[in-house]
């Protein structure tokens, strides 16, 4: 497991349980305050100024984008956006589970042969081999963290079984 430790309020030092593990820290920490709590960004924390746009914006779809927060030989971190009025492809996957953890607005899932709503601060467990979507029929962006578990994690895992463009 990876982990960030903040010392003195300036340094971070990085450690990790599995040296294969890839963690970005795109940014110094902020300046802190005696009692540990932010103060200021500065010219120099403005981690904007420091990222690309991909990083800041993710891979751009039709449905809207993602970004990886962590990439790992046994799982794969998302934060996912999707606009209103759209929806990932109706899919499967044989070599991993997903774990959906709806962080605002409400998510259309389907799972299997059950049509849900879920809401900020629901969970979704996606078995392997499941059918599933998730999409927004909502007014505002939904965003959701995706958590991938298993052996391989490529686009060539995913098998659309329908998809509203043509992928």
């Amino acid at each position: 497991m990876a982990f960030l430790s903040w010392w003195n309020g300036r340094e971070a030092r990085q450690g990790t349980a599995n040296p294969s593990t890839r963690v970005q820290i795109p940014f110094p920490p902020p300046e802190l305050n005696q009692v540990g709590s932010i103060t200021s960004f500065n010219e120099e924390t403005d981690y904007s100024r420091n990222m690309s746009s991909e990083y800041l914006e993710g891979p751009e779809r039709p449905w809207g984008r993602y970004q990886v927060l962590a990439d790992t030989p046994t799982y794969k971190v998302k934060t996912i956006w999707v606009e209103p009025g759209h929806r990932l492809s109706l899919q499967r996957h044989q070599k991993r589970e997903e774990h959906w953890y709806i962080v605002s607005g409400v998510a259309d899932v389907v799972l299997g042969d059950k049509e849900f709503k879920a809401q900020a601060g629901d969970s979704v467990e996606v078995a392997i081999g499941e059918q599933h979507r998730i999409g927004n029929s909502g007014s505002e962006v939904m965003i959701f963290v995706e958590v991938q578990r298993g052996t391989y994690f490529g686009e060539d895992d995913i098998e659309r079984i329908q998809d509203d463009y043509a992928r």
